[in-house]
């Protein structure tokens, strides 16, 4: 019947919509996945491209050395870590990007309230008043119940977090400055007033480099969209993959002389396409160390520590430990670790760094040394003036990184490292920041604030014993109070 053939042309009719509907609607979900995921931001890189960046660069060492610290006169000396930061904010006209594990510039200790903590809150005020010059101010961190960053955020500061926890169950100890994606500084120190007074810290400040700015950037934009995020895409921007790496380092001229250079990261979790991680950039330095490598970190320990369903687990990290090993007994390359000594030094080490010197002995040119930095009244419970360097030099390149050499740090935190690779036949001269950093290693190694291996053990059991019979002290006296 032609009613029933008309009606049957209609039902038909509105299966093929119902169809093209739901296929319009599963690729517009498909869409809005796969932007999600992708985060296609709107934020431009100020039209910075690897093309048309600036490679002729000036990089500055800075350091924060305590003023009860004394070193030779003849020794090196550097540009302070304060003074460093405050030069960067003087060359910031349109953004500063910061990255830091600490936020603590302000202190509230009665007893800091002198010139040590004046210098944090020097630079905490100088922060807040980038508004009045228009300077935008963008700052990752990982504390969401940081007072100074709520007052900063509440004075147009514009603030993300992220949830280490969700996603590697580590911290975000990355620590380094992006200023008009022109100028980076990168180095040990977070922004805790004690980091500019009471700390020993070290890092560089490089001036005028767009292309290392682009590709610090990169990574600060891939802190910046893990806000309210308990995931890693699957899926990368181009704007966070990496510019440079390791097998593509930067080629530039850093105070006059020819080098390549590439920022690496941790952990493996956080390198998105071409990004070389921390570990990687460490172990090609040190594969490519031809006479020493010298090491100067807070921290080492290669051990990975986690749980398994509420258990404990602890195993053997080795990727670091055996290269070095190799260098000095396979390739005669003389190793030198400097490590700080404090309340909290992990016992272990001791027997780690006992066990690598062990391998040199009977042969010649085998050299593996280990001291430890111990600063004044450290050991009676002060846990400042400590080294907190994290950086590494050999004969032809460095690497100044966020992180300790430890395996579970390695392993879940967030850190950033710096790879500079000198020409060979330009290596000399006062402007080249591998003979500053050996320096500045030297200078500390045989400073009167390292002691041997075996005197620094010596030492922390002491301070183990002293701390127990203080607590045992202590617990008597509570329990007379209570009689």
């Amino acid at each position: 019947m032609p009613g029933s053939a008309t009606q049957e042309n209609i039902m038909k009719s509105q299966q093929k919509c119902i169809a093209v509907f739901a296929l319009v609607c599963c690729f517009a979900v498909l869409v809005a996945l796969i932007f999600s995921a992708v985060d296609v931001w709107g934020e431009d890189e100020d039209g910075v491209t690897e093309e048309n960046c600036s490679k002729n660069c000036r990089i500055v060492l800075v350091e924060n050395v305590p003023g009860e610290l004394s070193f030779n006169p003849n020794s090196s000396a550097h540009l302070p870590l304060a003074m460093g930061l405050n030069h960067l904010l003087d060359q910031a006209k349109l953004s500063v990007e910061i990255v830091s594990p600490f936020w603590a510039l302000t202190s509230t200790d009665q007893g800091s309230r002198l010139y040590s903590s004046y210098q944090g809150q020097y630079l905490f005020q100088r922060l807040l008043s980038l508004k009045s010059r228009g300077v935008k101010l963008k700052i990752v961190s990982d504390q969401p119940n940081s007072t100074e960053l709520k007052s900063m955020s509440d004075r147009y500061a514009e603030v993300h977090y992220v949830n280490m926890t969700a996603l590697t169950k580590g911290r975000l100890l990355s620590s380094f400055w992006v200023v008009d994606r022109k100028h980076v500084y990168i180095g040990s120190a977070g922004m805790n007033w004690k980091a500019l007074s009471k700390l020993k810290e070290l890092g560089v400040i490089v001036y005028d480099c767009s292309c290392l700015a682009l590709d610090l950037h990169r990574i600060f934009s891939f802190y910046w969209q893990l806000q309210y995020r308990d995931y890693i895409p699957s899926i990368w921007s181009k704007r966070v993959t990496a510019v440079f790496s390791r097998d593509k380092p930067l080629q530039l001229r850093l105070n006059n002389t020819d080098a390549s250079a590439y920022v690496s990261t941790s952990p493996e979790l956080f390198c998105p396409k071409g990004r070389s991680r921390d570990l990687d950039a460490i172990r090609h330095v040190i594969r490519e160390a031809k006479r020493f490598i010298y090491i100067s970190v807070t921290d080492y320990l290669p051990l990975v520590n986690r749980s398994f369903r509420g258990s404990p687990i602890v195993r053997y990290w080795s990727p670091i430990d055996e290269m070095l090993r190799e260098a000095a007994v396979l390739r005669e390359v003389k190793v030198r670790l400097l490590i700080s000594l404090w309340t909290r030094t992990h016992p272990l080490i001791f027997n780690f760094m006992t066990s690598m010197q062990a391998l040199c002995t009977g042969l010649p040119f085998c050299s593996i040394e280990a001291r430890f930095y111990r600063g004044k009244d450290q050991m009676e419970g002060f846990q400042h003036r400590i080294n907190e360097n994290k950086f590494m030099v050999t004969d032809n390149a460095a690497y100044i990184g966020n992180l300790d050499w430890v395996g579970s740090e390695l392993a879940f935190n967030a850190g950033a490292g710096l790879v500079i690779q000198e020409s060979e036949n330009q290596r000399e001269g006062q402007d080249s920041i591998v003979e500053q950093l050996t320096a500045a290693f030297e200078r500390d190694w045989f400073s009167p604030y390292t002691i041997s291996l075996l005197s620094g053990s010596t030492t922390l059991q002491e301070s183990q014993h002293g701390r127990q019979k203080l607590q045992a002290l202590k617990t008597k006296a509570e329990s007379r109070e209570h009689e």
